[in-house]
């Protein structure tokens, strides 16, 4: 993997994503990712698959799977090294590609992404977007950070690697099908269970 289109494709898929999924480990992540998406599912129903766009080592959805033990699990990652670590996993189906390249030929019922939209170049968003739609048959997830406008930060010493917008309000725009299920915000200093600043939004087609 090596003719991406962005340099924001070739920075996860390199030795920063190496770096990433070395650091990003650890069961207490899987504690607070099952407190995440414990909130989350509580406002779903009957979902027996799901796939996340940019996975990295899977701690998402080794969440998830204690969650949901008879749905069928999928991931797309660009990382190598990640991909590895998520093929330790039977019970996941791995795609190791960019988010940009793959091309799914089922949908799930419920397709997220989670810090990933944040770190994508914002020409393609949209993409992203109907990827996301076309994916899914019934509910997607978007969990980032939420900024009313679009801003970019510095990240890590890097510049153009880290946007906040309005992720979910977008999507909802470009696809008017999609209505708002639920949101919510997990704080860092969470005395329990901390995520890094996300929101959360649940969208659900009406079509579904």
């Amino acid at each position: 993997m090596s003719d991406f289109t962005t340099p924001q494709e070739s920075f996860w898929a390199g030795e920063f994503g190496d770096t990433y999924t070395d650091r990003n480990d650890g069961p207490r992540w899987i504690a607070s990712n099952l407190s995440l998406f414990s909130r989350i599912l509580t406002r779903t129903s009957r979902v027996g698959s799901v796939l996340e766009l940019g996975a990295n080592r899977g701690l998402n959805l080794q969440a998830l799977n204690q969650l949901l033990p008879e749905a069928a699990f999928s991931a797309v990652e660009i990382n190598e090294k990640a991909v590895q670590e998520l093929r330790k996993f039977e019970w996941l189906e791995v795609q190791h590609a960019s988010i940009l390249d793959f091309k799914p030929v089922t949908k799930s019922e419920l397709v997220f992404i989670k810090g990933v939209m944040i770190h994508l170049n914002p020409e393609v968003l949209p993409q992203v977007y109907q990827l996301m739609q076309d994916a899914s048959a019934r509910y997607i997830c978007i969990i980032e950070y939420y900024n009313p406008s679009p801003v970019t930060v510095p990240y890590r010493g890097h510049t153009d690697r880290l946007f906040k917008r309005d992720f979910a309000g977008e999507m909802m725009r470009a696809h008017p099908g999609l209505k708002l299920v639920d949101y919510g915000f997990v704080y860092h200093g969470d005395l329990n269970f901390p995520q890094d600043d996300l929101t959360w939004f649940l969208l659900e087609k009406t079509n579904a």
